[in-house]
């Protein structure tokens, strides 16, 4: 049977842990409570049967008074302060315990965590209170809106038959500055965007500021629409803006070509008449106010369906310790205690319930069409059951994998293939479609081990990277996608070495690898939804945020991506060369050096080789920009200092001369030094000397303190790497582009690593402020007469 203990840490929230009881330390002051009536025991000398009996028949006496007394204690119950609402419950004993001091300790931290547990339970209560007193104020304008764009559609298909958009039209006043000068929220949107809201998850950042109105709303049918930027709206005297932000670039692209335009139509008319232009919301831009609320309202009722955890579990911990005391101390303190936590604020208050069950019923009549199950699918998503036959197939494809990878390592060497002297047409072409997969199932199967890590430490992954908790792949996913691709590859590959090991000329197999890559591309892109689709797209949409990374907000999972490409710039120049030299054709002709003839190819060759550190550090300047911290432009400066490193290796690959061997080291050493600098102080938040755990952290979630100096020793090891490109060191008898593709696999490891830790960091801080929930923004706000 599982201790309680231990049920207890695998429920309760991981970012609220610190708020929750400490049945840890309870459990050690009982243990000192227990332990001094053992010794207070072995010390009395050993009495006579008269004695024993006389002292057995005190004892049931004095157990008999206090079942029907109870009291062993008492409870004072006192206000924090005068101006404060908060209740403070203190702890008398009214018994002589057989150690009092020992029983003394345990009731005074007893009660600071009955405290602690109410304080916070009435904070976060509040917190959720206000939030949903915001989001019925927002359904209530949505509602109205809605209303009359559909009254508005009603009276126009009465009238005539076509018209050119569904949309509620008002003057604009333009009794205030220019509308160029008055847009300057980069991230509000036109009415006429086309911008593509994900079809399964809405992303949308942590602690955004929702502007949020404290005084009630009331629109009504006769609209004032006052400003372009942003569609401002009169209400009985009130201002509302229809706020969209930009978490995508698409939205970003619309909302400048909106201003540009607004430029060009307007750049006459500095002042408008008594009827001025005319403004429109449509149907379009009130669907992404709704799917805002929707968003809005389902993080709520998660939040408030933890706060009913912590209420349930913190009361079954105050229930298990108190019998516990009981039975070490042959007291009764339980039911005296226990009606004091009964009472207590945190479990009396129905406050969160009643919420709860209102955002349950505006949420199934608004967005689940008066139908509970659909509603709750959204409310209450079902996760996705672990099947054991993704277990199966992964033990298949994995003996599939190792059966073609042997057959292809002695098929390779008794051809010859990966000597120093080997054929080089293979090892231009062939090998790097291998060395470009290899790198890249590696780095996906440390991604799988992270995941495993992740769920075993309790670190919550996908709330920091924003994931649907039903279509989120787990690790035995991950590894399935390694294990099969793999397979894939290697089988491929094998059949491709075993048709030239028995004459086959290269111009009649050589599309084959070609044909591999194109297979994956295709997949990858599938519009069937059939294997992973969520996940697929949800990649490419990531891998699109990164290319255009200056262009929109930055979240938790674009950056952290785009610092995966990091540690594959190997992997992107392989892909490089293999995609020119199949779309220009230089297979058909097997002149794999058409491509490093290329002056286009060459000048390409730099660009890959820094552009992931370039889209990284466009990524810090765009959060500089949208947050104001100078530690983005002190990240942005580690960037810049990797690109001019990768540039400098590119250039002393293809020069060899002394002169950029110097500037590659001493480029690559300032960057290296600055890379171990923000890996163990800033990401991994190392390094703080006056921690309780010397040269780590105060809050640690792997237990081994060993395995952090391990990681920050081969974190410096593998950040060495680099020196390989001087050293020129090769195994014997092995290609150079063989130990090359070792030593890229190394930094992949390392990485693989790094992340376990980044993310470790990013749980912790978000439990520093017990975010476990994402503060959604909200499309409706309010604004003053003087914006």
């Amino acid at each position: 049977m599982v201790k309680f203990s231990k049920q207890f840490e695998g429920q309760l929230i991981p970012e609220w842990k610190e708020a929750f009881v400490d049945y840890r330390q309870l459990k050690k002051e009982l243990k000192k409570v227990n332990l001094n009536n053992q010794n207070m025991n072995n010390k009395q000398p050993k009495n006579s049967f008269a004695n024993t009996f006389f002292s057995s028949l005190r004892k049931y006496m004095f157990l008999e008074r206090n079942r029907k007394e109870n009291n062993d204690i008492h409870v004072h119950r006192k206000l924090a302060n005068s101006a404060s609402k908060t209740d403070l419950y203190e702890t008398e004993l009214l018994e002589q315990f057989a150690d009092t001091e020992a029983a003394a300790e345990f009731f005074v931290f007893l009660d600071l965590q009955l405290n602690k547990v109410n304080q916070f339970y009435r904070t976060k209560e509040k917190e959720f209170l206000e939030r949903g007193e915001l989001l019925i104020k927002q359904m209530e304008i949505l509602v109205e809106l809605k209303t009359a764009l559909h009254e508005k559609r009603s009276k126009e298909c009465s009238s005539q038959e076509s018209k050119e958009d569904d949309s509620i039209s008002g003057t604009i006043s333009c009794d205030e500055e220019s509308i160029k000068g008055r847009i300057e929220d980069s991230e509000l949107i036109p009415e006429n965007s086309t911008d593509d809201f994900d079809k399964d998850d809405t992303q949308f950042s942590d602690g955004s500021n929702s502007g949020e109105p404290e005084k009630s709303m009331r629109v009504k049918k006769d609209y004032k629409m006052r400003s372009l930027s942003g569609s401002v709206v009169n209400c009985q005297g009130k201002n509302l803006r229809i706020h969209i932000p930009l978490t995508n670039p698409t939205r970003a692209f619309s909302a400048i070509s909106y201003l540009l335009w607004d430029d060009l139509v307007n750049q006459s008319s500095k002042k408008c008449g008594s009827e001025g232009n005319k403004l429109h919301i449509n149907k379009k831009k009130l669907h992404h106010a709704e799917k805002m609320i929707r968003g809005a309202f389902i993080e709520l009722y998660k939040g408030l369906g933890y706060l009913k955890t912590y209420r349930n579990l913190n009361l079954l911990a105050f229930v298990k310790i108190l019998k516990k005391f009981d039975k070490v101390t042959n007291k009764q303190v339980l039911p005296v205690y226990l009606k004091v936590v009964e009472s207590s604020y945190f479990n009396s208050s129905d406050k969160a319930l009643k919420l709860a069950d209102e955002v349950e019923e505006v949420f199934i009549k608004k967005f689940g069409e008066d139908d509970r199950r659909k509603a709750m699918k959204y409310l209450k998503p079902v996760q996705r059951k672990e099947s054991h036959a993704i277990t199966f197939f992964i033990g298949l494809f994995s003996g599939g994998f190792l059966a073609l990878f042997i057959g292809y390592v002695v098929m390779a060497h008794i051809t010859g293939m990966y000597r120093p002297e080997s054929d080089k047409m293979y090892m231009e072409t062939v090998y790097p479609i291998l060395s470009m997969f290899s790198l890249l199932f590696l780095h996906f199967f440390l991604y799988g081990c992270n995941i495993f890590m992740w769920r075993k430490t309790r670190i919550n992954y996908s709330f920091i990277f924003e994931l649907s908790t039903t279509k989120e792949l787990k690790y035995r996913d991950v590894f399935l996608i390694c294990a099969a691709s793999m397979t894939s590859v290697v089988g491929v590959l094998f059949l491709h070495l075993s048709l030239v090991s028995r004459g086959y000329s290269y111009s009649q197999v050589q599309a084959i690898p070609g044909l591999l890559l194109l297979a994956t591309v295709l997949f990858l892109v599938c519009p069937f939804n059939i294997i992973y689709k969520s996940s697929r797209y949800r990649f490419l949409s990531v891998t699109r945020n990164i290319i255009l990374s200056p262009l929109y907000k930055v979240v938790m999972l674009d950056f952290f991506m785009a610092d995966q490409l990091c540690s594959q710039v190997p992997m992107l120049r392989d892909l490089e060369y293999v995609a020119c030299y199949y779309i220009t054709g230089s297979y058909k002709a097997q002149d794999y050096n058409y491509c490093v003839r290329t002056t286009y190819y060459r000048d390409l060759a730099y660009a890959v080789s820094f552009l992931p550190y370039y889209w990284r550090a466009m990524q810090c300047a765009r959060r500089w920009f949208d947050e104001g911290q100078k530690s983005h432009l002190i990240n942005l400066g580690k960037y810049v200092s990797a690109m001019l490193a990768a540039g400098a290796k590119v250039a002393y690959e293809k020069e060899k001369s002394v002169g950029w061997l110097c500037l590659m080291v001493a480029m690559s050493s300032v960057a290296t030094v600055y890379q171990l600098y923000w890996d163990f102080v800033k990401d991994w938040g190392l390094l703080q000397f006056n921690s309780k755990n010397p040269w780590l952290r105060d809050e640690l979630m792997v237990r081994q303190k060993f395995v952090y100096y391990f990681s920050m020793v081969l974190n410096l090891i593998l950040r060495l790497a680099w020196l390989q490109t001087v050293l020129h060191y090769n195994f014997e008898n092995v290609d150079y582009k063989v130990t090359m593709l070792f030593l890229a696999a190394l930094e992949v490891v390392r990485r693989g690593q790094w992340n376990f830790y980044r993310l470790e960091n990013e749980h912790l801080n978000n439990a520093g402020k017990f975010r476990a929930v994402k503060i959604v923004p909200l499309p409706f706000q309010e604004v003053d007469e003087q914006d």
